[in-house]
Order: structure tokens, then sequence, then C-alpha cells
């Protein structure tokens, strides 16, 4: 690591002490680190730009550096869907090159992935549920969809349930899709998830491929509920 990169490794780890950082403690500049610094500096009355001057430096290693709000649910939202949500319109880069916020979400949670044009579906999952429940282990390959099941405890169709459905067939293939709950109707449930046409969306998925729902141990979920609109998706890769 050179003095540069040691010197952005020690600012990431003071904005992690403080709350604004979720990401690895490894000098690179990606963006997780711009977006810490950008909600540093606003929360400070400075202008909102992904990296720090010296007036920011100076605040945040002084006594008064602001700590990060602490991720919360809000009324009956929990703070993992709050995190999928601010992702929405994330899309995979076409050709050879990569989305480097897809990327990075990957290196932060020091999994294996080669590059965004494979599935991602599982690593935004993986993304969301590390920042909204940290302390739920993620301890099975998460880049496969129906590994899912695998996760947490079982429960209803819930809002901000983790939500695993079959592709291709139900019994016939390992292919499958998932993401976050959203709503329900009687035929169909609502989710925010990745790689949905290539991208973070919010769309209906038929209720007749739902394998089953999880969500982290001692979480009480409430019963998601929403008016059907809309079709239903048929491309979740």
């Amino acid at each position: 690591m050179d003095f540069m990169q040691q010197l952005l490794a020690a600012n990431q780890g003071r904005l992690a002490d403080l709350g604004w950082y979720k990401g690895l403690i490894d000098g690179l500049d990606g963006p997780m680190t711009q977006a810490a610094f950008t909600r540093f500096k606003e929360a400070h009355g400075y202008r909102a730009r992904p990296f720090p001057g010296p007036l920011t430096l100076e605040v945040l290693w002084g006594a008064g550096a602001k700590a990060a709000p602490v991720p919360v649910a809000i009324g009956n939202v929990p703070a993992w869907l709050t995190e999928a949500r601010t992702l929405l319109g994330t899309r995979e880069t076409p050709g050879s090159a990569n989305n480097p916020a897809i990327m990075e979400w990957a290196r932060n949670l020091d999994q294996w992935y080669p590059s965004d044009d494979v599935p991602w579906c599982g690593l935004f999952v993986a993304h969301c549920m590390a920042v909204g429940a940290p302390d739920e282990p993620q301890a099975f390959n998460r880049l496969g969809a129906r590994n899912w099941l695998e996760y947490g405890v079982e429960c209803g169709v819930d809002l901000g349930a983790v939500a695993i459905f079959w592709r291709t067939h139900k019994t016939k293939s390992w292919n499958g899709h998932v993401a976050i709950v959203t709503g329900q109707s009687k035929t169909a449930v609502r989710v925010v998830g990745g790689n949905q046409s290539d991208n973070v969306t919010e769309t209906w998925i038929s209720r007749d491929r739902l394998l089953g729902c999880r969500g982290p141990k001692g979480w009480k979920g409430v019963p998601a509920v929403m008016a059907h609109t809309g079709a239903l998706s048929v491309n979740e890769a």
C-alpha cells in the first residue's frame, strides 16, 4: 500500500468509526468511499462532493465530528429495504466494462465476483442485508439465488422479507431469483431486486414462482399489502 492509499485507508477507518463508511479499509477509492465523504460533508454543512478538502479533513479528525445516524427501521420498513430503495436505477454496464458500484458490493463482502454480466440478484440482496442486518450470517453461496433459502429464518411474505423464486423450472433447474418484498396481492409479490432487466427495479413476480421467504433471526415483520397493477416480470437475468 503506497502513501496515498495509506492516507485514504486512515480516512476510511475514521469514517467507519463514525458510522459513515461500511466498506473495507483498503485505501481504494470507490463509490462507497465517495458516498461516505459526500454524506459526511453534507452533515457538517459543507458542499456535498465525493472527496475531502482540508476543511473536511480537519472536521473529520476533530473532536466535533458527528456520527452517522444508525440505520434503523422507519415505521415498518426495515433498514435493508431502505438501502435497497436508495439503489433503484443501478444498472450493469454493457460489454466488457463493469459498474464499479456493483463490483464494490462484492469487494466489501469479500465475495468472489468476476464481472457484472454474471447474475447479481444475490449480490444485491447480500449487500442490502449486510448494511441493514449486519449481525445475521450469510454462510452460503450468496450468488446462488436459491441458496438464500438457507438465510436466517423462515417468515411470511412480509415487508422487507427476502423472497426466493424459481426461474426456468421449479424442480428441474437450479436457476432462481432473489429480491426484497415491498408488497403482495393474491396472485403476485412485489419486490425490489437487482438484475431485473439488468437493473435494480421494483416489479411484480407471479406468486406461483415463490419458493419461500426468509428474514434475520429475531426480526418481526408485518405482512406486505399492495394492490396489484402492471405487468409481471419475465426477465430476472
